[in-house]
């Protein structure tokens, strides 16, 4: 403010003391967003210099010109500096008699500025100015920025009406308008409430004073509510919109973690018996390629086995042709006995020497049977060992399933801490809730006791006035004895003084009126305002009520789904204990093992196809809701024509009944 302050002195060659005092009280004061320059004159030059420091960012969000009595130049000069500022939110030119270049000036703001809120033009002459007033409405047509307009008492007439009517058809940004305590007339309020039918978000319109008929002031005041119902529905259903896409996005985030999760633990199980199998296989395989040694070294056992006692039957046939020839040569050749006598010792010996070699096969054969019983023993033992480590499987089975408690105890753990902020949350934002109740409820009450005591001093000021004026009445009537000539004189000047006091005690009125309206629409707005924090109250109550439902429901899913997985679990351990014991028993339980695996993949299969159709489902609920949603959003377009059907026969049937009324009959025979 400082700064503002010394570029206007700087700007200024001789620059408004007051001005200069009232930047300096508001850069002392803690509140700088305002620049309060009410009932001051202004000179052109001081307008010129506020025109070329007002563009931009100033440090201005309000500006109140009003009853400073402005030219025409120096409003111009004024206006254009705001043309291109983009803080400035309240702009209050009240009592300043603006005229054509004023509306012109006026009407160029409305179509270059884009932050002005609210525009205050109370007790100007717009309306005696056409082509002024006509430039002014096309801006405010242009405009989609303002959101309150005060024209009262502007000596609007009915071509001025139809002129801003023309301009609320353009417009789509107008909430309040204000036209008291002007002359609009009948036409001018029949034209107001025609462009009502297309102009969608104007929720006030004040046309009191206006000598408008009731029945149109009626009309134009359920064009309103219903205008006000239209923008409640509109945003309830945008809040349940967002609300409800709210909600789908998080179904679908939890929707997908649960499956991600789900496919994850799958996949971990697939590994988990993949590997298994692996290693079963690898166990099995080993165990194959040691019973086929085993069989092996027993086959060529039995094949040396079957060599030796081959040539032990031929060396006994043998010993048997000896004994035969022997017997013979006895028969046959006697003489010869003593001569093959030594042969015969010598066949003995050789006999023995074979019987001798024989024996010792017997005992090398014998040797490698218990090498080979040794081996077998070794390969118990090595079984033994394989089933240790098939225990040792066991009990990392076991071990698994315990993680798997526990890491259900975690989650469950986890839930039961996010219940806890969850309500915790909750209970805050109760508390909350219930603190900004209780002070709205502080400040309402507060400033309906201020706005009493105000009222009340009010009325004692216009009592004072009032015996103010009793006594001068009695001294007029006490002055009214003497002297005629003195007393003509007296009564021209009493004249005058009471003419000046009436005029200064109605505009006190007025004003006490004026801030006695404005009291009752603060406490209006105050007890909106509370309606409105209860229904938000409510809104939150609901929506956390709903929350906890859902909570729940997750809290029931979690459990099932924990029960089918320890079921799971349990099928799964009971099968691959199934399976070990067939591997312990033969070959053949692999085929089974394999078919239960192919049997566990097809419940993986089924349990993701179930999940998919569980996904498809909560997608058509989805749509389904969307759907309803579509519908209600058409019966609402529905009621709306038919709420302009309704208002467009009752303005046809007013228009019917005032042409057939008499007055009509009265005024088309003059």
């Amino acid at each position: 403010m400082e700064e503002f302050r010394r570029a206007y002195a700087r700007l200024c060659a001789a620059p408004q003391e007051p001005v200069l005092r009232r930047l300096r009280e508001r850069g002392a004061s803690p509140g700088r967003g305002r620049l309060d320059l009410a009932a001051q004159s202004l000179s052109l030059e001081t307008c010129g210099a506020l025109g070329r420091l007002l563009p931009g960012a100033a440090p201005f969000a309000e500006v109140a010109l009003g009853d400073c009595g402005l030219s025409e130049e120096g409003v111009a000069l004024l206006l254009q500096g705001l043309c291109s500022n983009t803080t400035v939110k309240l702009l209050d030119l009240k009592g300043n008699n603006l005229r054509t270049m004023g509306a012109e000036a006026l009407g160029k703001l409305l179509r270059q500025n884009k932050s002005i809120r609210s525009l205050i033009l109370e007790w100007n002459s717009l309306g005696m100015w056409e082509e002024g007033f006509s430039s002014f409405c096309q801006g405010l047509g242009a405009n989609n920025f303002l959101q309150r307009l005060d024209l009262r008492n502007n000596q609007i007439n009915h071509q001025g009406a139809g002129e801003l009517a023309m301009a609320l058809k353009q417009n789509a940004s107008l909430q309040e308008l204000d036209l008291r305590w002007n002359n609009i007339g009948l036409l001018g309020g029949r034209a107001l409430l025609n462009c009502l039918h297309s102009n969608k978000t104007l929720k006030r319109l004040e046309l009191a004073g206006n000598n408008v008929p009731s029945d149109i002031l009626k009309a134009v005041e359920q064009a309103m509510n219903h205008n006000q119902d239209r923008q409640t529905i509109l945003s309830e259903s945008q809040n349940r919109a967002d609300i409800l896409s709210k909600e789908v996005l998080s179904l679908k985030d939890e929707k997908t973690k649960q499956f991600l999760d789900l496919m994850d633990t799958i996949d971990k199980q697939r590994e988990e018996i993949a590997r298994s199998d692996r290693m079963s296989a690898a166990r099995v395989s080993q165990l194959q390629e040691a019973l086929d040694e085993q069989h092996s070294l027993i086959n060529s056992l039995k094949a040396r086995l079957q060599m030796t006692e081959a040539a032990l039957a031929l060396s006994e046939q043998k010993v048997y042709n000896l004994g035969e020839l022997l017997n013979a040569m006895r028969q046959e050749q006697t003489s010869m006995a003593e001569c093959h006598f030594k042969e015969l010792q010598q066949q003995k010996q050789e006999g023995a020497d074979q019987e001798a070699k024989l024996f010792r096969d017997l005992s090398v054969a014998e040797e490698k049977n218990l090498l080979l019983r040794n081996q077998v023993d070794e390969l118990e033992k090595k079984c033994k060992i394989q089933q240790d480590q098939l225990f040792q499987v066991k009990q990392d089975l076991t071990n698994t399933t315990a993680e798997l408690k526990l890491r259900a105890m975690q989650a469950e753990e986890r839930l039961e801490t996010e219940k806890r902020r969850f309500k915790q949350s909750l209970e805050d934002m109760e508390s909350l809730r219930v603190k900004e109740v209780n002070h709205l409820t502080q400040h309402m009450e507060a400033s309906e006791h201020s706005m009493q005591e105000r009222i009340q001093k009010l009325e004692a000021i216009r009592i004072a006035l009032e015996e103010e004026l009793s006594q001068t009445k009695a001294a007029a009537l006490t002055e009214r004895g003497q002297a005629e000539e003195e007393l003509i004189k007296v009564r021209n000047s009493a004249r005058l003084e009471e003419q000046q006091r009436l005029e200064h005690l109605e505009e006190k009125l007025r004003l006490m009126t004026k801030s006695r309206d404005e009291a009752q629409n603060c406490c209006l707005k105050q007890k909106q305002m509370v309606a409105e924090a209860q229904a938000k109250a409510n809104q939150l109550s609901l929506h956390a009520d709903g929350l906890r439902r859902r909570l729940e429901e997750l809290q029931q899913d979690l459990n099932s789904k924990e029960e089918e997985k320890v079921t799971e679990v349990n099928r799964v351990k009971v099968e691959l204990q199934e399976q070990i014991g067939h591997l312990q028993a033969e070959r053949t339980a692999q085929n089974g093992l394999r078919e239960k695996i192919a049997a566990l993949e097809r419940q993986l299969k089924a349990i993701s196809s179930s999940h998919r159709e569980a996904m498809l489902d909560k997608e058509g609920e989805i749509s389904v809701l969307l759907e309803k949603l579509r519908m209600k959003e058409a019966d609402i377009s529905r009621m709306r024509e038919e709420e302009a059907q309704r208002a467009s026969f009752l303005q046809n049937a007013i228009m019917a009944y005032v042409q057939r009324s008499p007055l009509a009959t009265h005024s088309s025979r003059k």
